[in-house]
């Protein structure tokens, strides 16, 4: 042990490392549907090896808390100001109302059993999973003016409350959305989910003719005209139209590749390359020749390219009105894919409409593509360098909101750096989505940034604990679990009612995905999909997570506000 002791104080990065590696190999340990996941791992790991003794530099954790912070509020950004209107109102009220009583919950909880500021504080980040709250209430109790000692063991204590209650946070949800609220309304889950999808899909569960699915595979058919076929004499134009989700991709005319338009006209003997929905093709077949393989040699090259939606008069409509009012020969060629919203698939259905900020997958060739980039977005390839400018002016912008203070109905609220990175970095995300040209941050960069940040932050957090975090625990464990239990299962409880009865939120998925969102619970969301074996629960999920995301990082510092008890060193 004093070999460990003497090592961590000569390199203390050593045990952070050694913290986050041994934490997400744990966190990856499922039983059932649970998974325990990294965050959680890390902190546990982090508490055991903090008894050794391990002194880290705080600003660590502040710094890399900011890009947590920060990522998360640049992710979110459009799809927060996005449910800011009036078709998604009852779902932000929804959203809102779960995180304010969630918070009513843990002051309650605090007051009633004399909980100190810090211990009230991790209560809120595991009972109600949001990591976010550790370092949000860490600032505040930083900041209350408190000597040393009393300072470092509240933000102990917000760690201890945190890893008592964070267990069954995260496995309340998943028995809520599962099972116990389908219980009471008597829902078959997987059954609603199919009728869903049918009624998004304008009631019809198979393809009817013109309708699109472009979630279905791509394919590409050669066919050789024959004179007896209706379109022999077409142009090509034409014969896209009648298509709908198929196009002529390309002409093969005495051996040799033909430079076409749409108006060429296709002749006998053609060989043509027909690519588009299997189904399309197949519907289309008494108006095609003969099939036959493609020519010896052929070379058809297309693309699979990802898009960022950022026109505004594709965000109003559902998506088969969008198909149907786009011209022939402006979607020529093109076939959507796949479309996601902060990293999670949509489905692909007729009643479904996007979000600025959504992430389009197209497959056609290049030249096709170009031709509608333009009038749908920005290439996600054309941003894959950081823009470093303004992510410099987004954090310092963040930092410089945290040194607000202020008091609200007497009580000081300060709103620290965690806050203000989250503040910038909704507007930064937002900027983004509407003008592409400026603040570009990969997603592959914004994930690194937070999930890295959260996991250093958190490791810092556990280590810095140390044997404070044990005589904690011992003192107020089972206390604290039985307080967290209830704030993790009254405020879905009462939410869900609110919804059903009051916003009319009345649709099984729909209401089940809002209680997942407006947790802020990943585990129960991905339990929610599994249970419905397709994928629309995403769209309410993602409005009302955003939003939950936001208030619940801002709690941290109110609830430091509202509990008035200090701990004693």
């Amino acid at each position: 042990m004093s070999f460990l002791n003497d090592l961590f104080t000569a390199q203390p990065l050593l045990a952070l490392f050694i913290t986050i590696a041994l934490g997400y190999l744990i966190g990856k340990i499922r039983i059932g549907s649970f998974v325990l996941g990294g965050i959680a791992g890390t902190l546990l790991i982090g508490v055991v090896i903090g008894q050794i003794g391990v002194t880290i530099d705080p600003g660590i954790k502040t710094i890399f808390f900011a890009l947590f912070i920060y990522a998360v509020g640049f992710q979110g950004g459009p799809q927060f100001f996005h449910a800011l209107n009036r078709r998604s109102l009852n779902q932000l009220v929804s959203a809102f109302v779960m995180t304010f009583v969630g918070l009513i919950t843990v002051l309650l909880g605090a007051w009633a059993f004399g909980l100190d500021r810090g211990m009230a504080a991790g209560l809120a980040s595991g009972g109600l999973t949001q990591s976010a709250i550790l370092g949000t209430a860490g600032d505040a109790i930083a900041n209350l003016g408190l000597s040393d000692a009393v300072t470092k063991t509240m933000q102990t204590n917000v760690a201890v409350g945190y890893a008592v209650t964070y267990i069954f946070g995260s496995l309340g949800p998943i028995i809520l959305v599962t099972w116990f609220l389908p219980a009471i309304k008597r829902w078959d889950v997987r059954a609603e989910a199919v009728k869903l999808a049918a009624t998004m899909s304008g009631g019809n569960a198979e393809l009817d003719p013109g309708q699109f699915n472009a979630v279905r595979p791509v394919v590409t058919r050669f066919f050789v005209m024959d004179t007896a076929r209706g379109s022999n004499g077409m142009s090509v134009l034409k014969l896209d139209g009648a298509l709908s989700d198929a196009a002529v991709e390309a002409v093969v005319r005495a051996g040799k590749s033909l430079s076409f338009s749409g108006d060429t006209t296709l002749r006998s003997e053609d060989v043509i390359a027909v690519s588009g929905t299997p189904e399309a093709i197949v519907a289309g077949a008494t108006l095609l020749g003969t099939e036959v393989p493609a020519p010896a040699g052929f070379r058809l090259v297309e693309e699979s390219r990802e898009i960022i939606l950022t026109n505004k008069a594709l965000t109003s409509r559902p998506l088969s009105e969008i198909h149907e009012h786009v011209s022939v020969d402006t979607r020529h060629g093109v076939y959507l894919t796949n479309a996601k919203r902060m990293g999670i698939d949509l489905p692909l259905l007729g009643d479904l409409t996007f979000n600025r900020g959504d992430e389009l997958h197209f497959v056609g060739r290049p030249t096709d593509l170009d031709r509608v980039q333009s009038k749908i977005g920005y290439k996600i390839g054309a941003a894959a360098v950081a823009d470093f400018v303004f992510f410099g002016i987004g954090l310092t912008i963040g930092l410089l909101i945290g040194l607000i203070s202020f008091r609200l109905w007497g009580v000081p609220i300060s709103l620290g750096s965690g806050v203000g990175a989250l503040i910038s970095g909704l507007l930064f995300g937002w900027l983004r989505s509407v003008h592409p040209r400026y603040a570009a941050l990969p997603l592959g960069a914004s994930n690194f940034l937070r999930d890295f940040g959260l996991a250093v932050f958190v490791g810092v957090v556990g280590l810095t604990a140390g044997p404070q975090a044990l005589v904690a625990i011992q003192q107020n464990g089972i206390t604290l679990f039985l307080l967290g239990v209830g704030v993790t299962l009254i405020p879905p409880i009462l939410t869900f009612f609110f919804s059903y009865y009051v916003l009319r939120i009345r649709n099984p998925i729909e209401a089940l995905a809002t209680v997942a969102g407006g947790r802020s619970s990943n585990p129960a969301f991905a339990a929610l999909l599994e249970k419905a074996g397709n994928s629309t629960p995403v769209v309410s999920f993602t409005i009302t997570y955003a939003v939950a995301n936001v208030f619940l990082t801002l709690w941290g510092p109110v609830i430091v506000g509202l509990v008035t008890t200090n701990a004693t060193a």
